[in-house]
């Protein structure tokens, strides 16, 4: 079994000091030095750690609408090209190894982006998914994922949601369903007992 911790939407204007949604941002304030725990140990026992970011080509082409989602994520120059919205919150890097992989519309798609192809190219078949948001991304991810047939393992401490009660009863009550829950201590733990990692 080879695993790969996967981040969603990190990013400076996600949950960190240039942040759109202010709510969004405090709920995932206590996650991120966990969250920068798991990817520093997942780095040591080498590990594949990849961010996966929403990137907003300029243009009109780059601005869907087509959601009330988007109305917010537009304004202020959204997670443009180049912006500092655009990049992950300092805490988790990224280190050279890491590797950072763009989405340029919809919410998530593991499939039609590269990370599909990147996680079986280096043989993985866990992801320790991880970040935001418990409403709408996380869940997707994970569904898409036990679809691609991976394995998918979410630490409750790596995830945020608004309010941060709803991310409670999304583990609960759909998560659980189809991924293992679990903290990124007892991830850590895990990994340093099965000596996994990629050579």
């Amino acid at each position: 079994m080879t695993v790969a911790v996967l981040t969603n939407e990190c990013q400076r204007g996600a949950i960190g000091d240039r942040a759109l949604w202010p709510a969004l941002a405090e709920s995932a304030r206590p996650m991120i030095p966990a969250l920068a725990r798991l990817v520093g140990a997942a780095r040591a026992r080498r590990i594949p750690v990849v961010h996966y970011i929403v990137v907003r080509p300029e243009g009109p082409s780059g601005s869907p609408m087509n959601a009330p989602l988007f109305r917010v994520a537009n304004r202020a120059e959204g997670c443009r090209v180049g912006t500092p919205q655009a990049e992950l919150v300092p805490e988790l890097g990224p280190a050279p190894t890491d590797r950072v992989i763009s989405k340029h519309h919809g919410i998530v798609s593991l499939a039609s982006s590269r990370v599909h192809e990147t996680l079986r190219e280096l043989g993985v078949d866990e992801i320790v998914l991880t970040g935001v948001s418990a409403n709408l991304a996380i869940p997707s991810l994970a569904f898409e994922a036990v679809g691609l047939a991976y394995r998918v393992t979410v630490p409750r401490d790596a995830i945020a949601g608004v309010p941060s009660a709803y991310a409670e009863e999304m583990l609960k009550h759909t998560l659980s369903l189809i991924a293992t829950l679990t903290t990124v201590d007892d991830v850590i733990a895990r990994w340093k007992l099965d000596g996994n990692e990629v050579r």
